[in-house]
């Protein structure tokens, strides 16, 4: 991946982050990366492009954090707590795929489908060390993290996730 793409969907993922899928554009990303507009065009067509290209990259690099922390000892689901955890410490900021999951049927079909293999990733992996409760579960942390950030209190998603280090 070229410098300046990966510039512009790391910029694309803050703000999406922050804002969700409809508040950024072209032109403040190009802005604060010191580019004309158009190059972002040159590497993304459409916004639709970019925002499922980012989260394409979010799920994969979740992915392989994910299997980071399992080899360094961490059971699966303690892990998906420290990698959210991790998130919300680093930037206060949302689960990029849990953001564009909330903007739901006002989202282009190919940003809404790579959401949506995050979540399904997320249920899928969380039943395997919980049979049943993938789902309970990701919501736990997604919501977790939302009020956690509306709060302005990181130790709400610790509070509102804590039973989760028993299973």
């Amino acid at each position: 991946m070229s410098d300046r793409r990966s510039a512009i969907m790391d910029v694309a993922e803050r703000l999406i982050r922050a804002h969700g899928y409809n508040g950024f554009s072209f032109r403040e990303i190009a802005d604060e990366i010191g580019i004309k507009s158009a190059s972002v065009h040159y590497h993304f067509p459409t916004k639709a492009d970019l925002a499922a290209a980012v989260a394409k990259r979010y799920r994969e690099r979740f992915v392989d954090a994910l299997g980071t922390a399992e080899a360094q000892g961490a059971g699966k689901i303690e892990a998906w707590r420290g990698l959210f955890q991790n998130a919300l410490n680093q930037d206060g900021l949302m689960c990029l795929c849990g953001i564009l999951a909330a903007e739901g049927n006002s989202l282009p079909a190919e940003v809404a489908k790579e959401a949506h293999a995050f979540l399904k990733f997320g249920v899928e992996s969380l039943d395997e060390a919980a049979p049943g409760r993938g789902l309970a579960i990701l919501s736990q942390l997604e919501g977790a993290m939302l009020i956690a950030r509306s709060a302005a209190d990181e130790s709400v998603f610790q509070d509102a996730t804590k039973e989760l280090s028993a299973l």
